[in-house]
């Protein structure tokens, strides 16, 4: 069905990995394209409680952009370009319904690490190395990565991160809240599949909602309280708000996901 990425169901868990090893899951426009196709799917899918976005390989997460692609662009093709893989891709995930995991084995530059970014929720290998180099490249980062950097890390080190061109190990990364959690590289589907399962076991409803109330407090010219306050009074109308506090009166777990 795809020439460049592997769905793999595990219960409530769909997993989508980018498998092109060769070229370290380098982002051309082809895998732009069959990731969004993926990831509309299995946002849709009544099955898929949570995604998890990982790389083939124990190299890379995602490597970067494939420059070969665009190195002969105009103006207009570059904004573009930009304009387009936000909307397919990375803003596309950001406003997902369904949670989304990167799993980041390795390398996560430039488009990559704006991928993981993209995600509701990182983890890192120790093997993880993290960066936006494109200013080494005479351009800037264009999937959103100057806007998503500073809001997890603050201005100060993102200017650095993106000025520098410069590469932070797992560690650096986590101590700055630009990734969850640090573990082995052999354990960083468990990890994610351990957060996902806990997800699971949740309103799925509650947490479309939840998304939506967070992405609120980051968009312009929106009140994130406001939209916080009309998600909670939708919920009362919905079955997993009678299904959860029915479940808490009578002292059992709620069953969400029939």
């Amino acid at each position: 069905m795809y020439n460049n990425i592997l769905t793999e169901q595990k219960g409530g868990i769909q997993i989508i990995t980018i498998n092109r090893p060769a070229q370290l899951n380098a982002l051309n426009k082809e895998t732009i394209n069959e990731l969004h196709q993926a990831l509309k799917l299995a946002n849709e899918d009544i099955k898929t409680g949570v995604i998890i976005l990982t790389g083939s390989g124990e190299k890379s997460f995602v490597a970067g952009a494939d420059i070969k692609e665009f190195a002969d662009f105009s103006i207009a093709q570059g904004g573009e370009l930009a304009q387009k893989g936000q909307e397919l891709l990375f803003t596309f995930i950001e406003q997902l319904t369904t949670p989304v995991i990167a799993a980041i084995n390795g390398f996560a530059l430039g488009g990559g690490l704006e991928l993981a970014m993209a995600s509701h929720i990182r983890i890192a290998s120790t093997n993880a190395r993290l960066g936006l180099p494109e200013v080494s490249l005479g351009v800037i980062p264009g999937y959103g990565g100057t806007q998503r950097l500073a809001q997890l890390v603050g201005r100060g080190k993102a200017n650095e991160m993106v000025f520098t061109a410069g590469m932070i190990k797992a560690d650096e990364a986590l101590q700055w809240g630009l990734v969850n959690y640090i573990v082995e590289l052999d354990e960083i589907m468990s990890k994610a599949e351990d957060i996902a399962t806990k997800i699971l076991n949740n309103s799925g409803t509650a947490i479309a909602a939840a998304i939506r109330s967070i992405n609120a407090g980051f968009e312009d010219g929106v009140n994130g309280y406001h939209t916080e306050i009309e998600e909670f009074g939708k919920s009362f109308g919905t079955a997993d708000f009678k299904e959860g506090t029915s479940a808490f009166l009578e002292k059992r777990k709620p069953n969400f996901r029939d």
